[in-house]
């Protein structure tokens, strides 16, 4: 229905305009995809709506009444989309909302300087196939980039590349890859602000925010260029006396890492940076929503002087097409994924085959516990952090707030009160906290979510609407008196959404809160050190926040239990991902 809809708008564009060229500048596609799209309804019509001359088009007369009709459907889906939300989401007030502007110059300055190819073999190419896919400001809807769209061809040449290059890398002395390392550090936090700006340009986390995660991803750069030259084995004499025991750690070989769209530079540094200090090469995909970051920070290494090969990027809208050849050929040996539960397992499938080393990052739906004993000032700043910090769409986001009874409608009238000041808008926009979600599947689940919530007797205090623009937002948004069984308690919510259950005792709390296939990450606020230290014992999750409301950090093990994944990333286990052990027995010399 959506392509068919895209179809139809691309007819009246190239209608209007009288070109494909024109039509494709004025929709934000390639003018391979609104031919495509043209060919698509002449199959599904059974007609020919244009005739050619030379390299233009000529409309038929079919094409200009078909175009007339259609210019009328549209019109009419919009307002009818519009109702939809209306009717559906707007249960409360509007949020203060920062009407956004469109790119302006150091923008398109900044734009114009990120690579709009692949990187495969130290070099920038076109994809093999010609083709593109476009990335949009979500805050404005507006395409900021047309790029490189890899096929499966491309992506095992970026294989080829990370097999070719991992002899030498592996070979090449610890120090001087941990010195690249550190010059990649360096220049990442002279090229911060470009860095911030470009994230929130692409998926439209507050700037501040996007500061605040070129500080963390540079952090995984620096943290790795110390571990680098910290990779140690063991000698000894074995048991019995005979012989001579020497245990070695070598790098796994080459990698694919796959990342997801929410922390564009963090994300990837958090994998780039420890496969390459371990010796490995790799192959990288970012998400199709937020490429652009990965493409820039690509550039960067290639400043820092990471040799041809040793890191090569690909973008790509059909995924799992380009991936699976990739993740099944023998000659790749180590593949981390950041994403959904969903999709890690059938990338888990895959690497069965081969038998691959893998870490997965997945799903979380982390509990937030608050004790009656509990600082409520601390537990509302914990709450605000650990929900709202971009825009929800985290793993680690908290997303049950578990409070106690006798503290629950104070807790929920203080951050009712901090969230209804929230200001939403474009991140670039001075005095926002709230920016929008990724695309429009991201608000329809949160209003969803909260719908549900409703009809179970839960209650809206602030927000609870989708906010009418050309943007993707979703109105911060506090529920109280969620029922057990509400969908909001069960899935992943990725958005501004706080939903609050009571409990009346310890034993309820962890029941609650271990009620999930996932285990992440939980959070705790409570004043006794003794009830602390029971919760740190009992809850199901790979970390814990006591009495704080972030959890990540560069030289910390980040991973979960449970459904929530495999391996570690970040700290002195982050490098052993990327390392295999190798013992050796030798004669008593």
């Amino acid at each position: 229905m959506i392509a068919d809809i895209d179809a139809l708008r691309s007819l009246v564009a190239v209608v209007d305009s009288g070109s494909i060229g024109a039509a494709a500048r004025d929709r934000g596609f390639s003018s391979a995809a609104i031919s495509r799209q043209l060919a698509r309804l002449n199959g599904r019509l059974g007609i020919r709506l244009f005739d050619r001359e030379g390299r233009g088009i000529r409309p038929r007369r079919i094409a200009i009444e078909l175009a007339d009709e259609a210019r009328t459907m549209l019109a009419q889906i919009s307002r009818f989309d519009r109702t939809v939300r209306t009717l559906t989401c707007a249960f409360v007030e509007d949020h203060p909302y920062q009407e956004v502007d469109r790119m302006n110059e150091r923008e398109r300055d900044l734009l114009a300087g990120v690579p709009d190819r692949l990187y495969v073999g130290g070099e920038w190419v076109e994809a093999s196939e010609g083709r593109t896919l476009v990335v949009r400001d979500p805050a404005t809807g507006e395409v900021v980039k047309e790029i490189a769209n890899a096929s499966p061809a491309d992506g095992m040449a970026a294989l080829d590349a990370a097999v070719e290059a991992f002899p030498v890398w592996a070979a090449t002395p610890a120090r001087e890859r941990a010195e690249i390392l550190r010059r990649a550090f360096d220049l990442l936090i002279e090229r911060k602000e470009e860095f911030a700006l470009l994230m929130t340009i692409e998926m439209g986390k507050p700037l501040a925010e996007a500061r605040g995660e070129v500080a963390y991803g540079a952090e995984f750069v620096r943290w790795f260029s110390e571990e680098t030259v910290r990779v140690q084995g063991r000698y000894g004499p074995n048991p019995e006396g005979t012989g001579r025991m020497i245990v070695s750690q070598h790098p796994v070989g080459p990698c694919f890492l796959v990342t997801p769209w929410n922390f564009p530079l963090a994300m990837a540094t958090r994998k780039i940076a420890p496969a390459l200090a371990a010796g490995c090469t790799v192959v990288i995909k970012p998400a199709e929503l937020a490429p652009l970051t990965t493409l820039y920070f690509a550039k960067l290494l290639e400043d820092a002087g990471v040799p041809a090969g040793v890191v090569n990027v690909f973008t790509t809208s059909t995924s799992a097409a380009v991936s699976e050849p990739i993740i099944r050929d023998p000659r790749l040996r180590k593949l981390s994924f950041t994403g959904s539960t969903p999709v890690g397992q059938r990338l888990l499938e895959q690497a069965a085959s081969g038998v691959l080393r893998t870490s997965m990052e997945l799903g979380g739906n982390a509990p937030f516990v608050v004790f009656d004993d509990a600082d409520l000032d601390k537990a509302v700043d914990g709450a605000i952090a650990a929900k709202f910090r971009n825009i929800g769409q985290a793993c680690t986001a908290a997303n049950r707030f578990i409070v106690h009874r006798d503290v629950v409608d104070e807790f929920s009238r203080r951050v009712t009160e901090r969230v209804q000041a929230m200001k939403v808008g474009r991140g670039t926009e001075e005095g926002v906290s709230i920016g929008p979600l990724i695309d429009d599947r991201a608000v329809a689940k949160a209003a969803s979510l909260v719908q549900d919530a409703v009809s179970r007797g839960a209650r809206v205090t602030t927000g609870g609407s989708v906010i009418e623009s050309a943007g993707t937002f979703y109105a911060p948004t506090v529920v109280a008196d969620v029922r057990e069984g509400s969908d909001i308690l069960r899935e992943e919510i990725f958005g501004p959404v706080l939903a609050i259950i009571p409990f009346d005792s310890e034993e309820d709390a962890v029941r609650i809160a271990n009620d999930t296939e996932y285990g992440l990450v939980s959070y705790v606020f409570t004043e006794s050190l003794s009830r602390g230290q029971r919760m740190i014992e009992r809850l199901e999750t790979g970390m814990m926040g006591l009495n704080v409301g972030v959890v990540s950090n560069a030289a910390a093990p980040f991973g979960g239990w449970k459904m929530s994944g495999l391996g570690r990333e970040g700290g002195a286990e982050g490098i052993h991902e990327y390392l295999q052990t190798k013992y050796t027995l030798t004669p008593v010399p």
